[in-house]
């Protein structure tokens, strides 16, 4: 077993005692907190895929953290509430609006791809805000929370804490088979030279379109967890800012690692609670561990 997969394991075993941890100290109601943290880490974990292994830049993944969690609000409204229907749909409509605008997107490259797909981002936050019947700037309250297979299991924090540690374990592993196989190295080929890859024959975009759909499916399950951990849902979750900050969690991890923007999403949004429980000016401190960050480039986890 690789020491990635190995550091992945001992990980996700930590997170599956921490109820215990945090009930033994008393401090049980931290788990709705490290719920939400496993969902972050999730969505860069799917960033990853492109950004780590496709070398593309994505500014605009925080509209697929919104269309999962809006499918999930909108489902709820309708009556539907088994989170497995929830994902399903939350999966196909960032995949619908991830193919059309990832093929638009993807005869850009740089920087140029970057505000692409930030301009994209900013058209679904903007509709989400204009789209009264949902509340519009005042997001939505989400009408009843998700059941699994027809339970109340995802009711209790430790259920939905749970349900989200098992789906972090299973798109990790799906992610290590996928980057693995043959398609994910076309796709870092595609990443080191694409030049090279044409000369022998191989046509990059279809590789990339692929990474860049199956990332914005998995980046909705983020949202779909989101919703309702939250019970509450607005276009706040589709804020550009968002998207920069799944960006630092990869580059902090580890670009191209897997297991690196994980761990990344979990220390700096743990630091970051910690911090601004302590001071105002948490930022400051944060500022400094991005600076940290930019000198050591490949990640700390490498």
């Amino acid at each position: 077993m690789a020491r990635r997969d190995r550091l992945a394991l001992a990980l996700l075993a930590l997170l599956l005692v921490l109820p215990l941890i945090l009930g033994a100290l008393g401090e049980g109601f931290m788990l709705g907190v490290a719920t939400r943290i496993l969902a972050f880490a999730i969505a860069a974990l799917a960033l990853d895929l492109v950004l780590g292994y496709g070398a593309m830049v994505s500014f605009g993944h925080a509209a697929y953290l919104g269309i999962g969690a809006y499918v999930t609000a909108i489902l709820a409204r309708t009556g539907v509430t088994e989170i497995m229907v929830q994902m399903l749909a939350a999966m196909a409509g960032a995949a619908l609006f991830a193919a059309v605008t990832g093929a638009i997107g993807m005869r850009t490259r740089g920087i140029y791809f970057i505000m692409i797909t930030l301009a994209f981002s900013q058209m679904a936050f903007f509709f989400f805000v204009s789209f009264s019947a949902l509340g519009g700037d005042d997001g939505t309250q989400l009408a009843a929370g998700s059941s699994l297979l027809g339970t109340r299991a995802l009711a209790s924090t430790t259920g939905l804490y749970l349900f989200t540690v098992t789906l972090l374990a299973v798109l990790y592993v799906l992610a290590r088979r996928l980057t693995d196989s043959r398609f994910g190295r076309m796709l870092m080929g595609t990443r080191e030279n694409m030049v090279r890859m044409r000369a022998i024959g191989v046509s990059p975009f279809p590789f990339r379109l692929t990474a860049y759909v199956i990332s914005a499916a998995v980046t909705s399950l983020a949202g779909v967890i989101m919703a309702n951990q939250a019970g509450f849902v607005s276009p706040a979750l589709m804020n550009w800012h968002r998207s920069g900050e799944l960006i630092v969690f990869v580059v902090l991890g580890g670009p191209g690692t897997l297991v690196g923007p994980i761990i990344g999403a979990i220390a700096a949004m743990s630091f970051e609670e910690g911090l601004a429980a302590l001071t105002q000016h948490w930022r400051l401190g944060f500022g400094l561990v991005l600076i940290a960050a930019a000198l050591r480039p490949k990640g700390w986890w490498r």
